[in-house]
């Protein structure tokens, strides 16, 4: 889908409630850096197209950047704009906390707002079903293959595997017939712990739980084990994990892209990178199919998320979710501007038009974006299938709600060990991580 840049412009968080002018001023972040100039052009008209909409308005935007050191500090002192963007790993602490404010009853006075797809919208809402915050960019994980690989394996390129013991049995497969790696797993700078949660969710796992309003880790699950019990059979009993076992996802999309990797968990946001930034010559050889599973018929689910904090009195609030109606949903909505951008991208043959995402809106609107673009699109759609058939069926989590990079951190080396140790110890390993990581949130919440 064609998604929107944001603005340019200064701000401060001096409190102000009007302009020069008597004009309410809304600061709002989203502002794509100077050096990006297409997104400060796009940004700039958007914010003149919304001026002259709402008389009376004036928008501020703010290069402010989610930091999760000093994030809730702000938060809390009321030190932050009229609109927040956070990493999907943050709303449901907000709602909980009461950090944020609903906006179901404005949102919903736009017409097409029950034409949201309930997915993404389901992490942004409290049990009493109100909406905190309108999503840009959602993606949820899958099983990204070498559909060429496959087939010199002697496995269906169209069948991807659909449980983890698949993923394990095509693994040797590829390995054994051709050598290369037939599935990696990311296992530093913090990705070995992010994707191991996708694995843990894939097998009916969570790694955190909120009690009381505090979060604590619950690193050492059966799902969590039976996830590093697979990753340590496919390494030591298969030999089907490659002889590089330290790789972030940088490593892995490039390895992936010079085609010495059969299977790897992603998006199908990863092609973009695949082919732009590390000149994959075989496009037509990626293929991606829904996250596996093995019980928890769940995937890890990801994107911006733009909300409204506690600290906007009424009026600015009431502008914020006109911002947020007009500068995210309608242009995530519209054919037109679906077009418009996949025209000029499609004006560069390295570019990549068409990459499905998750849905923001239902199949029917999906549809009529797919339409709108299909003139430019130059990916072989046929091999995101799988990907698109299978997703709806699976429950889209985000990660751990409450300093999940803390958790990540401490189960990168968990997962290096298992890789790189026969004789690695799961229960313990995962044992020290959970007290290690419950002493930091422990401390982070008193």
């Amino acid at each position: 889908m064609a998604l929107t840049a944001t603005i340019a412009g200064c701000s401060s968080l001096t409190p102000s409630s009007a302009g020069g002018d008597g004009d309410l001023v809304l600061r709002v972040q989203g502002m794509p850096p100077a050096t990006d100039k297409p997104g400060v052009a796009l940004f700039k008209k958007q914010v003149a197209d919304f001026e002259k909409a709402n008389p009376g308005i004036k928008v501020k935007g703010s290069t402010t950047v989610f930091d999760p050191l000093t994030f809730s500090a702000k938060l809390s002192g009321g030190n932050v704009e009229d609109v927040i963007k956070v990493p999907l790993t943050e709303p449901q602490r907000l709602i909980q906390q009461k950090q944020v404010q609903p906006i179901t009853g404005q949102l919903k006075e736009w017409k097409h707002f029950k034409e949201f797809n309930p997915q993404v919208l389901q992490p942004l809402t409290d049990s009493a079903g109100d909406v905190y915050g309108v999503p840009q960019n959602p993606y949820a994980q899958g099983l990204v293959y070498n559909r060429e690989l496959f087939e010199k394996a002697g496995l269906d390129p169209d069948r991807p595997p659909t449980t983890w013991a698949e993923v394990r049995t095509a693994a040797k497969r590829i390995s054994d017939s051709t050598g290369k790696a037939g599935f990696v797993h990311e296992s530093k700078d913090n990705q070995g712990g992010w994707q191991l949660t996708m694995l843990s969710y894939a097998f009916g796992g969570e790694l955190e739980k909120e009690q009381g309003g505090k979060y604590t880790a619950t690193l050492t699950g059966e799902p969590t084990k039976k996830g590093l019990r697979l990753l340590k059979d496919m390494r030591w009993k298969d030999d089907s994990l490659g002889k590089t076992l330290l790789n972030n996802q940088n490593d892995v999309i490039k390895q992936f892209a010079a085609g010495q990797v059969g299977m790897f968990m992603g998006s199908p946001g990863t092609y973009r990178l695949a082919k732009m930034q590390f000149g994959m010559e075989n496009t037509d050889a990626f293929g991606v199919a829904p996250m596996p599973q093995s019980g928890g018929d769940a995937t890890l689910t990801g994107g911006d998320i733009y909300m409204v904090p506690k600290s906007a009195d009424k009026k600015h609030a009431a502008a914020a979710v006109e911002w947020l109606t007009f500068a995210y949903a309608k242009p995530q909505y519209s054919t037109d501007i679906a077009a418009e951008q996949a025209k000029a991208l499609s004006a560069d043959p390295k570019s990549a038009v068409g990459v499905p995402t998750l849905p923001v809106f239902d199949k029917k609107r999906q549809t009529e974006i797919d339409a709108a673009i299909k003139p430019y699109v130059n990916v072989k759609l046929q091999n995101f299938k799988p990907y698109i058939d299978g997703l709806s069926t699976l429950m889209l989590k985000p990660e751990p709600p409450y300093q999940a990079q803390k958790l990540y951190t401490a189960l990168d080396p968990v997962v290096q060990a298992v890789l790189t140790k026969r004789d690695a110890d799961i229960d313990s390993l995962l044992a020290s991580a959970e007290k290690d990581v419950n002493a930091k949130l422990a401390a982070d919440q008193k």
